[in-house]
């Protein structure tokens, strides 16, 4: 359902114009602005021209310096300053650093090292034809307008051809065939070549990969989808709570979540929004977890129909889909909407109780394997504890051992001495209690005459 809901996916207007204008690559080598480029690679795409809202040069630099530092000591960072980490990601790694700070945050640095041969017995094993097919189908449609897939000679098809047969969009073949050896997933066809297109190199990509589809989101690349079916379902809930116009409008027209949210959720709104905000969205998911998604996928539907007027305007089911596909550009630059993201009132906690909630609730005679939330991690600060538990307790990575605390039991109080009590006694009587029994002496009678020594103090 995923993929024939994705092919449906209305793509940028201006992609659609130049795409009837680019026939051949003799076209692209000639002169005319055709040639020109983005700061990411499209031709002819809207990230050539600075938003009014993107930071000036000197504070991107200033987030340079500061990612530099915090990569430089990652596990002391990790550690003792995650809070920095997570106010940074939520204004935006630079995209000079994005091929540095991504397999950090995910933990892929981890997984390379515990693995150092993997990626390239998987890289040379041969791939099967079943999936090499499919990577070949798809290396031209997904991105047919960016410079490394554009030409059939291109680097970008030339290195896909070499890489793992998973039936979704890879980033480049040399992370394509390792995937789909290390465990083959379903067909979503955009997930993967993002990943490449940010920066990292093609084994720091897969293992990036990995991580997303193992700790990330478990459940959701497989044959049954179980874990998407669960989200669907969470979704829907915190619409009915957080947007109740909303969800009854959705509902009054047959517009359930499964009709648009795994074209969202599966490929990461890489399909579905411009790609500098793809890449804000992708820095607050690989820090915080999928939390983000939904406050993503919350703060769309209320863009698409949060007032009355554009509920109106949508009487039908195929209206309602079609706002949900045609939310304007102005809406989704980055800065602006990420700002209404992280304004979305969900928390993790919030979220984990909606699952375990509507967890409850499935029924016990759905075909597939029942999902396992459990086994979704909230992030990076999750990941790296995880990642330093597992090496605390004899894991393959060597390294700096995790501080063990040790905590001594209280000792038990002891009986303060007490003052014997001397006040109006003689010296005499605590001589006697004290050597024993008195001694033979003068009767009581005598005791007051002058001969006896009073001691009375």
């Amino acid at each position: 359902m995923a993929q024939a809901l994705g092919e449906d996916l209305v793509q940028p207007t201006e992609l659609q114009d130049d795409s009837s204008s680019l026939g051949s690559d003799s076209e692209l080598s000639g002169p005319g602005p055709y040639r020109q480029a983005d700061r990411y690679g499209f031709i002819g795409g809207g990230s050539a021209e600075p938003w009014p809202g993107q930071p000036p040069a000197d504070l991107i630099r200033q987030r340079e310096m500061k990612w530099v530092e915090m990569t430089s000591h990652w596990e002391k960072t990790m550690s003792r300053r995650y809070k920095k980490v997570k106010i940074q990601c939520r204004k935006g790694i630079p995209s000079a650093l994005r091929a540095r700070c991504w397999p950090l945050l995910c933990g892929a640095h981890i997984c390379q090292e515990n693995s150092p041969g993997t990626y390239q017995e998987l890289a040379s094993a041969p791939g099967d034809p079943q999936w090499m097919e499919t990577i070949g189908r798809d290396l031209h449609r997904q991105f047919p307008l960016h410079e490394m897939f554009v030409s059939p000679q291109g680097h970008g098809r030339g290195s896909c051809r070499s890489s793992r047969p998973t039936p979704c969009i890879g980033q480049n073949r040399a992370t394509a065939r390792p995937r789909a050896l290390w465990r083959p997933s379903c067909s979503c066809t955009c997930l993967r070549r993002r990943t490449l297109m940010a920066g990292p190199p093609p084994q720091e990509a897969f293992w990036c990969l990995v991580q997303i589809c193992e700790v990330y989101l478990p459940g959701y690349y497989g044959p049954h989808m179980e874990a998407v079916q669960l989200d669907a379902e969470v979704f829907a809930a915190l619409l009915r709570k957080l947007l109740p116009r909303v969800h009854k409008h959705l509902q009054q027209v047959g517009v359930g979540p499964l009709l648009y949210l795994p074209e969202w959720f599966l490929c990461l709104f890489a399909r579905s929004l411009p790609f500098p905000t793809v890449l804000r969205i992708w820095d607050a998911f690989l820090s915080e977890g999928a939390k983000v998604l939904f406050r993503v996928g919350l703060t769309l539907v209320r863009l698409a129909l949060g007032t009355a007027e554009q509920r109106l305007a949508c009487p039908g089911l195929l209206e309602t889909l079609g706002a949900l596909r045609t939310i304007p550009p102005t809406q989704l630059q980055e800065e602006v909407f990420m700002s209404q993201v992280h304004s979305v009132a969900l928390s993790e906690r919030d979220l984990q109780r909606e699952i375990r909630a509507q967890l409850g609730q499935l029924p016990k005679s759905a075909p597939g394997p029942p999902p396992r939330p459990q086994a979704r991690l909230a992030g990076a600060p999750a990941i790296f504890e995880a990642q330093q538990l597992a090496g605390a307790r004899g894991g393959t990575r060597p390294g700096p051992q995790v501080p063990r605390i040790v905590v001594q039991p209280p000792e038990e109080p002891r009986t303060p001495r007490r003052k014997p009590q001397t006040r109006g006694k003689t010296f005499h009587g605590l001589l006697t209690r004290a050597r024993g029994p008195p001694l033979e002496g003068p009767s009581r009678a005598h005791r007051g005459s002058a001969s006896f020594l009073d001691t009375r103090f």
